[in-house]
């Protein structure tokens, strides 16, 4: 039983990283800027509050005394924002990485995981996914804003124990087959050529990367 303080879980794939963690009995911090949203959710294991990961001793003081740190977070519709585009999309993304870590570093906790984006998965040799016609252009923006992140994390100088799971170039509502694959910088495919993976082995895959640590301070992708 690990004790994991969670980010991001009213969006569908923090939900799904809920749900996966709940299910294997874990003590689940969520933090959410709305608890209203997951009223639904209910689990001895699970406590809910309001937390804002764009404050890094709000962060520091909500995950202090946990065992580890996941981020599902994704910029949404603020008040007064429209993060449509690349500019505040990426904004967002980068003060929330930087305060997330900052806090989870300052409160004395090793492990943070975090969601990452496909776009900079290989396709083939030097030729990255969001380099393509292959990434619709309106994830463009999550593409670049998730690469700057991922630079950002990759150098950082920290003592965290890292990692950054990218998803498949669609990530789709879909349970948990347990049939997957897991690689470093190349898009994975499936024997049709589609590069794709489930909201439910997307969560199963971080969550047992949680429990055996396997790709620490590394980037890693799931697919079929």
């Amino acid at each position: 039983m690990v004790k994991v303080a969670l980010y991001g879980a009213s969006g569908d794939i923090g939900g799904a990283i809920l749900a996966e963690l709940l299910d294997r009995n874990h003590v689940v911090l969520s933090i959410v800027r709305d608890p209203r949203k997951l009223d639904n959710v209910k689990h001895e294991n699970l406590t809910i509050v309001k937390g804002d990961i764009f404050d890094e001793n709000d962060v520091a003081e909500k995950v202090r005394g946990y065992d580890a740190v996941i981020s599902a977070y994704g910029p949404g519709r603020r008040e007064g924002e429209h993060n449509s585009t690349l500019e505040t999309y990426t904004r967002l993304l980068m003060k929330a990485t930087q305060l997330l870590f900052a806090g989870t570093a300052k409160a004395g906790v090793k492990r943070i995981i975090t969601v990452g984006g496909a776009g900079t998965l290989k396709v083939k040799p030097n030729v990255q996914l969001m380099d393509t016609d292959e990434l619709p252009r309106e994830w463009y923006h999550h593409a670049s804003a998730h690469r700057d992140a991922k630079k950002y994390i990759e150098n950082i100088d920290t003592k965290l124990d890292w990692a950054i799971l990218s998803g498949s170039a669609y990530i789709h509502p879909g349970e948990k087959t347990g049939k997957f694959r897991l690689g470093l910088e190349d898009l994975l495919r499936d024997q049709d050529g589609i590069s794709h993976i489930s909201m439910g082995d997307y969560a199963q895959a971080i969550v047992d990367e949680l429990e055996e640590g396997k790709h620490i301070r590394q980037r890693f992708t799931v697919g079929y």
